[in-house]
């Protein structure tokens, strides 16, 4: 059984770190962040079915046709999002939610509410964005 939530509810730095509390806040957190973008994507869907192509400018078929990939570009971003949403949500289930997956160290609170699908604490995130950038570099 999940805990109820008060209202106002924030995961402190003074409770034990993951306690049933703070797994259920991110979990509804996620979970509301998942819904947020699935009904955007709902909307972006019935947008281009009734938007139509047969413009009769060239100029305004070109504009139409540059927001239609825009917009397409952001759902596929957002898709991608959603997979992550969806693995977090399986970190919850199996326990190893807020630690990081390189060093098995909690990743910061402030990390997870600005990020809450961050694998990685913010040393290891460091390490390996400049390990990406030498190896780019090459």
């Amino acid at each position: 059984m999940r805990p109820l939530l008060p209202p106002d509810y924030r995961p402190s730095e003074k409770e034990p770190f993951m306690n049933p509390m703070q797994l259920e806040y991110f979990r509804q957190k996620l979970l509301a962040w998942r819904s947020e973008l699935l009904q955007e994507s709902t909307e972006t869907l019935q947008h281009l079915q009734e938007e139509s192509l047969a413009e009769p400018d060239m100029a305004d078929r070109a504009s139409l046709e540059t927001d239609r990939s825009l917009e397409l570009r952001t759902r596929d971003r957002e898709r991608k999002l959603i997979t992550k949403i969806d693995e977090a949500l399986r970190r919850i289930e199996d326990g190893s939610y807020g630690f990081c997956e390189e060093t098995n160290e909690p990743i910061s609170l402030r990390r997870l509410e600005a990020r809450p699908i961050a694998t990685l604490s913010i040393e290891a995130q460091e390490r390996h964005e400049r390990m990406e950038r030498t190896h780019r570099d090459d």
